[in-house]
């Protein structure tokens, strides 16, 4: 452990999803009644299956969990395939004990976007804020949908998604016109303000970004660098390059 990171190379991303998943588990085993940030995408989906077995097992339940996610796109319905809120329901709540009271994800549909901004990192502090954040990275560096040159001081806010990023996530919608031009995001200091947080990333691509990571310099050039400067950070990464 360095500093307030603690590194964890592991050989596969079965293996990162098994980890990731052993320390949430651990988390709410100790804290029933814990806070969770989750994330989307594909670095997350193993570890999700790896808790619903956790909570097949009689490990862990989710019964008094309270969960925030990161992110959602502004101007999809809560329902759409496409949507975050679908991601997570059927990847993990769909088949975990959870009370849909207890679920949160930024509203993306609503009519004031700054108003629901603010009211979202309101909504966090009175819950107690988060106990444990799950992350991924970008190939850039960006954590959330926090894009290089995002202000560290940033708080949840809206944000125009690059044309690459655009262009990633477009394999989740029939067509690359569908894709949302803009996304609701926790900013970097959201995530900060987590007790501790988990990034996990695995592959040659996250690899780049994981180096960059472990040089140890911290600019708004690289949002993630700002991970360096949390007293309780887990980095699990793997892959070849």
């Amino acid at each position: 452990m360095t500093n307030g990171i603690k590194w964890i190379e592991v050989n596969s991303y079965d293996e990162m999803s098994s980890v990731a998943a052993n320390i949430f588990t651990e988390q709410l085993q100790v804290k029933p009644a814990s806070i969770l940030g989750l994330a989307t995408g594909g670095s997350p989906v193993g570890m999700y299956k790896v808790l619903v077995k956790h909570y097949q097992a009689g490990n862990v339940s989710f019964k008094d969990v309270t969960t925030f996610n990161l992110d959602e796109y502004v101007g999809i319905e809560q329902t759409s395939p496409a949507s975050y809120w679908t991601f997570m329901h059927e990847n993990l709540f769909n088949h975990v004990d959870i009370n849909e009271e207890n679920i949160h994800l930024p509203n993306g549909k609503v009519q004031d976007l700054d108003a629901e901004c603010v009211a979202y990192d309101a909504r966090i502090a009175e819950a107690g804020g988060i106990d444990l954040q799950l992350l991924g990275i970008g190939v850039n560096g960006h954590i959330g949908f926090n894009e290089p040159g995002t202000s560290f001081d940033s708080l949840t806010n809206i944000v125009e998604l690059t044309p690459s990023t655009r262009t990633e996530n477009a394999i989740y919608f029939d067509h690359p016109d569908e894709v949302p031009t803009h996304a609701i995001t926790m900013g970097i200091q959201s995530i900060m303000n987590a007790k501790a947080i988990v990034l996990i990333a695995f592959g040659e691509k996250k690899l780049e970004a994981i180096e960059k990571l472990q040089s140890g310099e911290v600019t708004e050039a690289f949002p993630a660098s700002r991970l360096l400067n949390h007293p309780n950070v887990t980095i699990i990464y793997g892959g070849t390059k």
